[in-house]
C-alpha cells in the first residue's frame, strides 16, 4: 500500500520483535534443560548425604545400646542389693524378737513368709507393731514376678554363699557381735574351717542346686533372676547366687 507521502507502508501480520522474553514457539531453551538436569543432580547428592547419616546415627545407636542396658541393669541390681540388705535387717528383727518371747533359738524363731516380716513386731507395752520391713523391699526387682526365692537354713544354696563369703574375705568367715545371729549362723549353716582350694568357691556355686519353691522358714532371699550380672556382690556375678541374709556379718 502506498501512502500519500509516497512511502511504502507494510500491512502484514506484525513480527515478533522482543529481544527479551521466551519464545512461545519451537523447542525449549537449552538452559532450562540444564536447569533441570542441575537440580536433578543436586537432589542426589542431598539423598546420598541423608543415607550417609542415617548410617552414621544408626551406628552410634548400636554403639551405644550396650552401654545403655548396662547401666539400666546396673541401677537395677543396686536397687536389689539395697532391698535384699533390708530383708536381711528384717529377717534380724524378726528372729530376735521371736526367739526373746519363745526363749529358745532355731526353725520356729524364723519367719515362714514375707507377710510375717511386712506385718512388723510388736512394740513393748503398746498396742501397734513396729516395722521392720518396707513394702517395696519385699519385692525383687529383678524379675517381672517380683518374688523373692527363700533360703532355708541347712541347704547347699547357703553352704555355697557360705564358701563365697569366706573367699572374698581372704579365707575367713566374718564373725559377728551378737550372739543370737552367732548361735542361728551355728545353726543355720555347717562351720567351713578354710577353704584350701582357691576355685572350690566358684566351682561349688555353679554346681549347686537351686530351689526356686522352697517354703518354711528362711533365713535368707535371694533373686529368681539367674542372669549374670553387671555388679559383684561379695564376689559373685550371678543374680541367683546373691544371698541376703543376716548371717556372716
Amino acid at each position: 500500500m502506498i501512502a500519500s507521502n509516497g512511502k511504502v507502508m507494510n500491512l502484514g501480520p506484525a513480527r515478533d520483535h522482543k529481544i527479551c522474553g521466551s519464545c512461545r514457539s519451537g523447542s525449549a531453551p537449552l538452559s532450562d534443560g540444564i536447569s533441570v538436569a542441575r537440580r536433578r543432580s543436586e537432589g542426589g547428592y542431598t539423598l546420598v548425604a541423608l543415607l550417609a547419616m542415617m548410617t552414621v546415627v544408626a551406628l552410634f545407636a548400636m554403639a551405644v545400646a550396650p552401654s545403655v542396658r548396662h547401666q539400666s541393669q546396673r541401677e537395677l541390681e543396686k536397687e536389689a542389693i539395697f532391698r535384699g540388705e533390708q530383708v536381711a535387717d528384717a529377717i534380724r528383727a524378726y528372729y530376735k524378737y521371736r526367739s526373746a518371747i519363745s526363749r529358745g533359738a532355731g526353725d520356729q524363731a524364723l519367719p515362714s513368709s514375707m507377710d510375717q516380716l511386712l506385718q512388723g513386731i510388736p512394740i513393748p507395752g503398746g498396742s501397734k507393731n513396729r516395722q521392720i520391713l518396707r513394702a517395696s523391699a519385699a519385692r525383687d526387682p529383678l524379675t517381672i514376678e517380683g518374688e523373692w526365692r527363700f533360703i532355708l537354713p541347712r541347704t547347699d544354696a547357703l553352704i555355697d554363699f557360705q564358701q563365697a563369703v569366706m573367699f572374698y574375705a581372704g579365707n575367713i568367715v566374718p564373725t559377728t557381735q551378737d550372739q543370737q545371729m552367732a548361735q542361728l549362723q551355728q545353726f543355720a549353716v555347717p562351720q567351713i574351717t578354710s577353704i584350701t582350694n582357691l576355685g572350690l568357691a566358684s566351682s561349688t556355686r555353679s554346681t549347686s542346686s537351686i530351689a526356686d519353691d522352697a517354703t518354711g522358714p528362711f533365713v535368707g532371699v535371694a533373686s529368681r533372676s539367674r542372669r549374670d550380672s553387671v555388679l559383684t556382690y561379695y564376689g559373685i556375678e550371678r543374680h541367683d547366687q546373691w544371698i541376703f541374709t543376716p548371717l556372716f556379718r
